[in-house]
């Protein structure tokens, strides 16, 4: 075999470009028979019920693909599968655990080399080969085949079974968990607009172009305040600050004057736009933080939306039947408003994350919601579809008795959000008398009200970078304290905490370049960033200083703290603001200050900075990353991620603990405090503040209530003398069962 390489390379592209999973794996099957001159290549893939399915092949019969089943560890691929390993043999019928199919008339066929599919350890499925030759692959082959099957890891899961075959009655797709609840309804796909298919071309009247591209921003511009409108008092008005942001993207320089400079060198307007909303969206993309990251659908939604204005589309749609469920490439806070009141049920995107304005507004509304899904082809208009928010996953083509089930669980749930939306006032208290404090996470204008609604008692994290990433310059001082000021107000007498401009390293500034790192978690972000940049920091702390003047909740939070000589930078700056306002006439005060820890050095640093900072929150999402050498925005090393991990939980431990002894405030902020199972351990550990998702606040609330501190603190202590982190999971849930709290385990 020649040029493995190369032909690899080439079979990974075609897999890559192809529209559907069933073409892919035919693309590999019908590859590897080409190219390694065998007469068979087919792959295998376990079902629910661990039975190999032969779900293509190229050389058997075709009419066995879909309709044969090797039960567990039967057959040569049952011993590929139960050692995990390769099998390779020149005469297949002379091994001990040969076993004849006669619906794939496999009898012509004497060689036979099968190599596993492993993910996590587990076989998954096989990939194998057959000759009519009597002969063993020689190593270089194995190897092919050993990669290429590595490569359909990526593809492979029992779920494929129904949607490469076609028979997807109950078909189970994972995603990601966006908005909580449970629905059933008709499917509604949405037109994504198509922009990003546009190819560049010349421009025949430049002046023209221009003209008709101010014109297209203005249509956009009219339809996006009747979209608000067409919400009403549905959501709030914080809520509706989505389209302000649509409008401030609208008015954007560096889109308006992009596209014009695009079409003065030449480029059609289509074209001009297509390649100014890519550039503005790849910015955001290539951000490490979730959050930020997720910024960039809000600028494809848009330039769609001024794609779809240029053709002159006619966007108006039937919406039929009672129970409406949006689902397409990506759902646009557009596509939502225009579905008649009370007929939106859920929401499922193929693209997207749990931090994209589509999810906001979801939350807000109370619409379950289901992201990054992956391409569904084999969902239509008309179907039916099952969301489950909490699980993150849809059923497609529900059967009768699956769907009545479901339609229960909607019954129940609908009941259970009544019943808690009556704690949304009460305090969050053990049965023992141990109040726990319950605030919110949040970053956007319109992500506040569900928070507020739900009885938060303030905001543990405010993300600070948004307007920052949205402008076409750094945001003015009076700009930012406009911002900060209605986030302050809207929980006045509840503790805000901000955490200061967190940019750098992987978090680019389209206005102010930053160089590429080979590890920018590990690099120039965060307070680094701050110190290195003071006139942009110290702008930015007297925006919050003076925003607080009156109010007097404002929390300032340092990201990434890892040295003392940052906590003394920075109260530096802290003390030369507050002197220049008091100066000025100002009755601003100094607020506390304190750190997100991150950092897993910052740990062990606390009591040598007692007198620098005023209170600890733990942010367990990137303590846990950087203690698990883990990145959970990574596919492939993902499920290393855990709430339950013994070397986490230590680490927090030992941090409150800490913060006991030096009496220094501590609270928890990330996954960590929605995780129901977390909570109880966290809780039992001592820990007596938490910030999570709005759409969280009432369940844990619930959690707490229910619970007595001494006996969190008894399972607290029993889970940390487990080393494994199923376990740990598997311990706190059964007291969950017990307790009768099931519809609150994730």
């Amino acid at each position: 075999m020649e040029h493995v390489i190369e032909e690899l390379a080439r079979i990974v592209q075609a897999v890559s470009k192809s529209p559907s999973q069933a073409r892919q794996v035919s693309i590999i099957v019908e590859s590897i028979s080409r190219f390694m001159a065998v007469d068979v290549c087919s792959l295998y893939i376990a079902d629910d019920n661990s039975t190999m399915q032969l779900i293509a092949s190229h050389g058997l019969d075709r009419a066995a693909i879909g309709k044969v089943g090797l039960p567990a560890g039967v057959g040569l691929v049952g011993q590929v599968t139960k050692s995990g390993r390769p099998v390779n043999i020149g005469d297949a019928k002379s091994h001990p655990a040969y076993f004849y199919v006669a619906e794939t008339h496999e009898e012509y066929f004497k060689s036979f080399c099968g190599v596993p599919l492993l993910r996590a350890g587990e076989v998954i499925g096989v990939l194998t080969v057959q000759s009519r030759q009597q002969r063993k692959l020689d190593e270089k082959e194995e190897a092919f085949l050993v990669t290429l099957a590595a490569q359909l890891v990526l593809l492979a899961t029992s779920q494929t079974i129904p949607l490469i075959l076609g028979n997807i009655v109950n078909t189970r797709i994972t995603g990601s968990k966006a908005s909580p609840g449970v629905a059933i309804g008709q499917v509604n796909i949405c037109d994504s607009g198509g922009l990003f298919s546009v190819v560049d071309a010349a421009c025949d009247n430049v002046e023209e172009a221009v003209t008709e591209w101010h014109r297209i921003l203005d249509l956009v511009r009219n339809e996006i305040e009747l979209e608000r409108q067409l919400f009403g008092d549905k959501v709030s008005d914080n809520t509706l600050g989505i389209f302000g942001a649509y409008e401030m993207l609208l008015s954007d320089q560096s889109l308006v004057e992009g596209v014009e400079s695009l079409i003065r060198q030449g480029n059609w307007l289509p074209g001009a736009v297509r390649q100014t909303i890519q550039n503005n969206a790849n910015i955001f993309l290539a951000m490490e933080d979730p959050y930020l990251r997720a910024r960039h659908e809000d600028i494809i939604h848009l330039g769609n939306k001024l794609y779809i204005a240029w053709k002159g589309t006619n966007v108006q749609q039937r919406y039929d039947g009672e129970a409406i469920i949006l689902a397409g490439q990506q759902v646009s806070v557009s596509d939502i408003a225009r579905v008649p009141a009370g007929k939106l049920v859920g929401i499922v995107c193929f693209e997207g994350s749990s931090y994209s304005h589509t999810s906001i507004l979801a939350n807000a509304l109370g619409i379950p919601a289901v992201m990054d899904t992956g391409d569904i082809m084999a969902m239509h208009n008309g179907d039916t579809l099952i969301i489950d928010g909490y699980q993150g996953q849809v059923i497609l083509q529900p059967d009768k008795s699956v769907a009545a089930e479901f339609l229960a669980l909607v019954k129940q749930d609908r009941e259970l959000d009544e019943q808690l939306m009556k704690l949304a006032g009460e305090p969050a208290v053990t049965t023992d008398g141990q109040v726990v404090q319950l605030l919110t996470n949040t970053g956007l204008l319109a992500d506040i009200s569900p928070g507020v609604r739900y009885g938060a008692e303030g905001v543990g994290l405010y993300r600070s970078e948004i307007p920052f990433m949205v402008n076409e310059n750094f945001p003015t001082e009076d700009q930012q304290v406009s911002v900060y000021r209605q986030v302050l107000q809207a929980y006045q007498g509840k503790p805000v905490y901000m955490r200061t401009l967190d940019v750098g390293g992987d978090k680019q500034l389209p206005y102010f370049p930053l160089h590429n790192e080979d590890n920018p978690a590990l690099g120039w972000r965060g307070i680094r960033f701050g110190l290195d940049n003071e006139a942009i920091l110290l702008t930015q702390i007297q925006a919050m200083m003076r925003a607080n003047e009156g109010i007097g909740n404002l929390h300032i939070m340092l990201p990434m703290v890892s040295a003392r000589h940052e906590l003394d930078q920075f109260h530096v700056l802290v003390n030369r603001v507050f002197s220049q306002l008091q100066s000025a006439g100002s009755e601003c005060s100094l607020p506390p200050v304190g750190i997100t820890l991150e950092v897993p050095a910052a740990i062990s640093q606390l009591p040598f900075w007692k007198d620098k900072i005023d209170f600890i929150s733990i942010g367990s999402n990137d303590l846990s990353q950087y203690l698990l050498a883990v990145d959970r925005n990574n596919a492939r090393v993902s499920g290393y991620f855990t709430n339950t991990s013994p070397a986490v939980l230590s680490e927090i431990r030992r941090t409150i603990e800490i913060c006991r002894e030096l009496d220094i405030p501590v609270s928890l902020c990330g996954e960590m405090a929605s995780d129901p199972v977390a909570v109880v351990i966290l809780v039992g550990m001592g820990l007596h503040s938490l910030s999570m998702s709005a759409s969280k606040l009432l369940r844990i609330k619930w959690l707490i209530r229910s619970i007595s501190f001494e006996r969190a603190r008894e399972l607290a202590e029993k889970a940390l003398t487990l080393d494994n982190p199923a376990a740990i999971r598997q311990l706190i849930e059964e007291e969950l069962k017990a307790m009768k709290l099931d519809q609150i385990i994730v």
